[in-house]
């Protein structure tokens, strides 16, 4: 396509939201009309089953749930009266507590005011609140924020030697719907026994996110813990920074929630548009229709050209990757739907793996995310009329030139600024193509069954390694593996059993392993 036929194009499919300064474009995917107009049906059944679940349909059949992220930011959607209270309330409710933290009329026994925050969560409760503190955080934020995000002890131990002089005056944030996730329950119990060891209370210093009547939220209430906020049973994780899961760690470190969810209530009118070119949502949808052949035939690399932006790509990737990635559609047939997701940065990535992007294998399609201003405040020069923004600019231009020229093709998102309404219309305008991309492909974007399969599989982990334990302190002389195995009832599982013994004496929790390390079958064990 020559110069003048792509500068048309340019024009022809560029999206801009004028409130939002908010620009889509698309023009650099090489769908034809034909293309486009091919899925035109698709796309009016999408619309009409996104404006169902937004009015409260069972969307997550599986658990009888309903999705409702987008009432969230607003109110009035809300398929009850009650639903719409319990959202205003809420709000109202996190405002009020960040205030009364910030003031010090909420204070920790041992000190003043609290000065920090240690959020426990995983997946969708830490992934948002991460994205966001890094995008969003004041440079003196009214409380520094920490997280505990998985259950890996030298990562817990890593954060809190970070926070023992300042354990008086942190405040604990843990997130869970069930209140029985095992990473954030693990990192609740740690960070209990280092208080406790400081003869602090961990209760006056504890707030719970969770679920109505959760585990987590009787344990909270009957420990006396400061405050509870709910995590509704219609919102998932990967869609929950813009419930208390996101806006109460944001509110505490100075961040503006009203106009993060008013920039995402914007972006959620925008993409209730039943138009293709008049929605940018819809837009995305058809690239990433058009780029992965419908199945997930190619990546999508998301590069964002601004350093706070640099954990968008991981919060994308749950996003993407938990929503879509299906082994069956919604009518039982075999698919293996889903797009990968990675990234990392520009232009720190022309320096890794654009070469590969340029020139190695084709199989992935690029987002550009542009963020217009440079900074606040005026740049110096790096060169006579040449500022490092100049630079910035220049290398996402350049880098989107180059992979077009050979044949690799791109999305370019740009916003005017990194700020709370941005940051809000970003998440929701990638909520919503990923409900509208689920419904394309007909599958459902909102329940992870896989992620429930690998928490049984762990936890029949954890049942043998109990099995072998109790085995072998019945015994008074060393094992064979294949003996040991046996006598568990579990001769199958033998590598597991393997795995499970050599995890255990690298952590001198009592097992003794003899012979040749390197040849499991040469060992035996026991216990000391």
């Amino acid at each position: 396509m020559d110069a003048t036929a792509l500068w048309q194009r340019y024009q022809d499919w560029l999206y801009y939201h004028e409130e939002l300064g908010f620009y889509v474009d698309v023009s650099r995917m090489r769908f034809d009309d034909a293309f486009v107009e091919s899925l035109k049906p698709k796309f009016e059944k999408a619309f009409k089953d996104m404006a169902a679940l937004e009015k409260g349909a069972l969307a997550n059949p599986d658990e009888n749930r309903m999705v409702g992220h987008y009432w969230l930011r607003n109110p009035d959607l809300a398929p009850t009266p009650e639903l719409k209270q319990e959202i205003i309330t809420t709000l109202e409710q996190i405002e009020a507590f960040a205030e009364k933290i910030h003031s010090g009329a909420i204070q920790p026994p041992n000190a003043p005011k609290f000065t920090d925050i240690l959020s426990i969560g995983i997946g969708g409760s830490a992934l948002g609140p991460q994205f966001v503190a890094d995008a969003l955080a004041p440079d003196y934020p009214w409380m520094a924020i920490h997280f505990i995000d998985n259950t890996d002890p030298a990562g817990i131990d890593r954060i809190l030697l970070q926070l023992q002089d300042r354990l008086t005056s942190t405040l604990v944030i843990v997130i869970s719907k069930s209140g029985s996730t095992p990473e954030t329950r693990n990192g609740m119990i740690e960070v209990q026994k280092v208080f406790a060891s400081q003869n602090l209370d961990f209760s006056k210093h504890a707030v719970a996110i969770t679920g109505h009547n959760s585990n987590l939220e009787k344990l909270a209430k009957s420990e006396g813990w400061i405050a509870t906020f709910p995590m509704h049973d219609w919102v998932g994780g990967r869609t929950s920074e813009l419930s208390a899961v996101g806006l109460l760690p944001a509110a505490l470190q100075g961040i503006a929630i009203r106009e993060m969810l008013a920039g995402a209530k914007e972006m959620d009118e925008a993409t209730r548009k039943p138009e293709i070119k008049d929605n940018p949502a819809a837009l995305l949808a058809l690239s990433w229709y058009y780029g992965c052949n419908g199945r997930g035939e190619k990546d999508m690399v998301v590069l964002p050209y601004k350093d706070s932006l640099l954990l968008f790509s991981r919060y994308l990737q749950q996003l993407v990757m938990e929503s879509l990635g299906k082994e069956k559609d919604l009518d039982g047939n075999i698919v293996h739907q889903g797009i990968t997701v990675y990234g990392n940065k520009g232009s720190t990535d022309q320096h890794a793996y654009v070469q590969q992007l340029r020139e190695g294998v084709p199989n992935f399609f690029v987002t550009f995310i542009e963020v217009l201003e440079d900074r606040n405040g005026p740049s110096p020069e790096i060169d006579p009329g040449v500022t490092s923004g100049d630079y910035l600019s220049g290398f996402l231009q350049g880098t989107r030139e180059a992979l077009y020229e050979n044949y690799r093709d791109s999305i370019t998102v740009t916003i005017p600024q990194v700020n709370p309404r941005t940051v809000g219309a970003l998440i929701a305008l990638y909520e919503r193509a990923v409900g509208l991309y689920g419904f394309l492909v007909n599958i459902n974007s909102y329940h992870q069954p896989g992620v429930e399969a690998g928490k049984k599989a762990a936890a029949a982990i954890l049942d043998l390694q109990k099995r072998v334990v109790e085995v072998l302190k019945a015994e008074k002389a060393p094992l064979s593996l294949n003996e040991l195995a046996e006598k568990v009832g579990e001769s199958a599982r033998i590598e597991a059993i393997y795995k499970i013994l050599r995890h255990l004496h690298a952590n001198q929790r009592g097992i003794v392993l003899e012979g040749n390390l390197g040849k499991p079958a040469s060992l035996r064990v026991s216990i000391s």
